[in-house]
């Protein structure tokens, strides 16, 4: 470690002792952060409406206030847009993370208070306090870290609110001594238009002694991609020799290990897995060797679990607090946070591996999943299958999704899969008797299901033509920044999208 960064790291030290106390306190430190957000919000209306002055268990919380999707809270949200106050969440709330999903079109604005905007950058501090934990050799501190995010703009709504995707909310309120190790300049980052603003990364950057990553993995792809072609280099390490970390988040990044792999052949690079998302700042990879992330119970946020077979279309869903979980169960995650999200289902699902701490894995969506033929197909499955795959075929895998496909009056079926292959697999026929067989190993519902194809048979993939995915979502408006293909879908609306433009 260098003479900078070993002097910057004893900054890191406190919180480093911090985080290794969690496996004690967390069923502490949970109520005390509800607590805090009851009494912060008391004087709100919805403080008012719920009586969150007489609130004083758990249960007194959740048998009062009902769970939350975005279309319960969309009116009071618009409200807080208009310059109202005191709605959900005390005082007026300039900052709106928009997010448009993944399967609807329209845009959600979620409030982003200074609380939030402060527990986002915690988490970011977090991270590096960790990295710098887990590597004592780095030099982190000594250079540039490249973040990629996307735009923001005055609400359509009342142009005195700011709108746009949380990295580039965040980006524009960071403290100016973090913009001293950070590229490209805020001009070129917050630029709206994605291609035009890739290539003014790459002209900005390619001659930087750039040493860390931040961003999606399939948008950091392309970008890594531009700037190869633009320098002729084959490998990223010939562009920044002294690469050494790449923070990731918003996707599952197995999919696209091969690639990264591939494309920084380095023993000296780290990968470090975040969950941070437009609600609020949730989980960090505290074991290189692990990929589970740590729950990060004192960002403000309260947390609330649904077993996701539980899981009900109404607001009669059993819900547990954290010290209830238990581990290898899928949970739909509810949080209340200081955003003014009370008891908000954010549509993600989750997987206890261990609970001292609590450390779990993202095991896909509330509403992307298959579960035609009884087989409960998750997006974790998912991608560890196609990652296993991948690396037996010396396939590379660039953007996938996978629906039903109905058969004999819907009795049989299979999965169809669309798969974009940066690199095809020696043999498709392989890949795909691969694919099933790991799915068949991860998850014992799609075994059953297969056994002697009684009422799943083995699945079909079709070959999507290049940059398929990328017309998709140039054709939705949502090129850049946090949006993602959705990988899993029980319907076919996404699938029938995407071949009827496959051609």
């Amino acid at each position: 470690m260098d003479i900078v960064t070993r002097f910057i790291s004893q900054l890191f030290v406190p919180r480093q002792r911090a985080i290794r106390q969690f496996a004690q306190r967390t069923a502490d430190i949970q109520h005390k952060q509800l607590q805090t957000l009851l009494s912060k919000a008391k004087h709100t209306e919805w403080g008012k409406r719920f009586d969150f002055k007489s609130i004083h268990t758990y249960g007194d919380f959740s048998g009062r206030l009902p769970l939350q999707s975005y279309d319960d809270i969309k009116p009071y949200v618009i409200r807080m847009i208009n310059g109202e106050k005191n709605i959900l969440w005390p005082s007026r709330v300039k900052w709106y993370a928009k997010s448009s999903g993944t399967t609807n079109d329209k845009s959600k604005f979620l409030p982003i208070t200074p609380e939030i905007k402060c527990a986002q950058y915690q988490g970011g501090f977090d991270c590096v306090a960790l990295y710098l934990l887990n590597n004592p050799g780095s030099h982190f501190f000594l250079r540039k870290g490249l973040i990629l995010g996307g735009s923001h703009s005055p609400s359509p709504l009342n142009r005195r609110s700011h709108c746009g995707d949380l990295s580039a909310v965040l980006i524009q309120n960071l403290n100016p001594i973090v913009n001293l190790i950070r590229v490209p300049g805020k001009r070129i980052i917050l630029m709206d238009e994605w291609e035009r603003k890739i290539q003014a990364i790459v002209e900005s950057t390619r001659n930087e002694d750039i040493n860390s990553l931040s961003g999606v993995p399939s948008w950091m792809l392309v970008l890594i991609k531009a700037v190869l072609q633009k320098t002729g280099r084959h490998f990223l390490t010939d562009v920044w020799p002294n690469l050494e970390v790449y923070f990731h988040g918003g996707i599952s990044f197995e999919p696209y290990r091969n690639q990264y792999e591939a494309l920084i052949p380095s023993d000296r690079m780290r990968y470090m897995e975040t969950y941070n998302a437009s609600e609020g700042f949730f989980g960090i990879q505290d074991d290189p060797t692990d990929r589970s992330l740590l729950l990060m119970p004192d960002y403000g946020i309260f947390y609330e679990f649904i077993p996701l077979n539980e899981l009900a279309e109404t607001n009669n869903s059993a819900t547990f607090p954290l010290e209830a979980v238990e581990t290898g169960r899928n949970y739909a995650m509810v949080i209340s946070t200081p955003g003014g999200l009370w008891r908000y289902l954010i549509g993600d699902t989750i997987r206890f591996t261990s609970l001292h701490p609590h450390k779990f894995i993202i095991s896909g969506r509330t509403k992307h999943f298959i579960n035609a033929f009884g087989e409960e197909l998750m997006v974790d499955n998912a991608d560890k299958a196609i990652s296993l795959s991948s690396r037996k075929t010396g396939a590379k895998v660039k953007e996938y999704t996978a629906a039903p496909l109905f058969m004999f009056n819907n009795v049989q079926g299979l999965h169809e899969w669309f798969i974009e292959f940066e690199k095809m697999p020696s043999s498709l026929h392989e890949f795909s008797a691969l694919l099933d067989k790991h799915l068949q190993e991860l998850n014992s519902d799609y075994e059953a299901k297969r056994y002697k194809g009684i009422s799943l048979q083995s699945p079909r993939i079709i070959v999507a033509r290049e940059n398929a995915f990328y017309d998709w979502l140039r054709l939705k408006g949502k090129l850049g920044g946090q949006h993602k293909i959705p990988r899993l879908s029980n319907d076919r609306k996404l699938i029938e999208e995407l071949l009827a433009l496959n051609g």
